[in-house]
């Protein structure tokens, strides 16, 4: 049976479509707002320390949620569609399927991808290679390297990352899951999306692959948020939907696809 998964990750592609089961931080947001921009100017962090609290994280939440084993067919698939991927601009990838309601997939600035069960149910190879190719996308262009040293930076793990030294503070549960939350809130810029939709694109042509299917699957995880309307369901994230412009994004690529002479595949 799926669970519902511990914690998000890092903002993944933007679109889509579950409430992951977050424990509750109830701050003061003024003090809050102003503590973050106090933290954020007084302290610095090494990349030695960011790729600690990242491998720290990631082996975190694999330990929380349930991985998929080699023998499953989640994990084969994903193996399938992945093969031969095993890096990009220098930094390793790895793949691992989190079997859970949720609707998400994340990257971390490791190289580490995690993709949902419940995506791959929805999803086409295609279309599925299309969300991967933007996660890996961030991963290349170094937004999920900025996204996850601001949230170490701006949330509450002041104390953690706060030591001189060059070793990072091995972090608690409470603080990895206040990253968990942090992370969970971070958003890309339209022009981060922008330049991850088009990784994606042409992640896809390289894998002989029709490219229609960014717009596509950005269209599929549209239909499901319409479904779900005002009232989220335990089903329904924020994969793309805090994301501006998803119709203008969708739109895009439909015209880029549609000028370099590729046909809208049949449903």
């Amino acid at each position: 049976m799926k669970t519902k998964v511990l914690r998000i990750a890092i903002a993944a592609l933007a679109i889509a479509v579950s409430t992951p089961a977050f424990a509750q931080f109830k701050l003061d947001k003024a003090k809050a707002i102003k503590s973050v921009g106090k933290v954020a100017q007084a302290m610095t962090i090494t990349d030695e320390q960011m790729a600690s609290y990242v491998k720290e994280y990631i082996d975190w939440m694999d330990e929380h949620n349930p991985v998929t084993p080699a023998d499953n067919e989640y994990t084969k698939r994903l193996a399938r569609l992945t093969e031969g991927l095993t890096s990009v601009e220098g930094i390793p990838l790895n793949f691992k399927v989190y079997d859970v309601i949720d609707v998400n997939a994340f990257a971390c600035p490791d190289g580490s991808v995690r993709v949902f069960s419940s995506l791959m149910d929805i999803m086409s190879d295609e279309e599925l290679l299309g969300v991967i190719g933007h996660e890996v996308g961030h991963v290349a262009h170094k937004d999920s390297k900025k996204a996850f040293k601001q949230s170490l930076l701006t949330s509450a793990l002041k104390d953690a990352v706060g030591s001189t030294g060059s070793v990072a503070a091995a972090l608690t549960d409470s603080q990895l899951g206040s990253l968990g939350e942090s992370l969970a809130g971070a958003t890309y810029s339209q022009k981060q999306e922008k330049a991850a939709d088009d990784y994606g694109y042409e992640f896809l042509k390289s894998h002989g692959r029709n490219p229609w299917a960014m717009a596509l699957s950005f269209q599929r995880l549209k239909a499901m948020q319409e479904e779900a309307g005002a009232k989220k369901s335990s089903k329904m994230n924020q994969l793309f939907s805090s994301h501006p412009d998803l119709d203008v994004r969708i739109k895009r690529m439909e015209e880029r696809a549609t000028k370099e002479g590729f046909d809208k595949p049949e449903k």
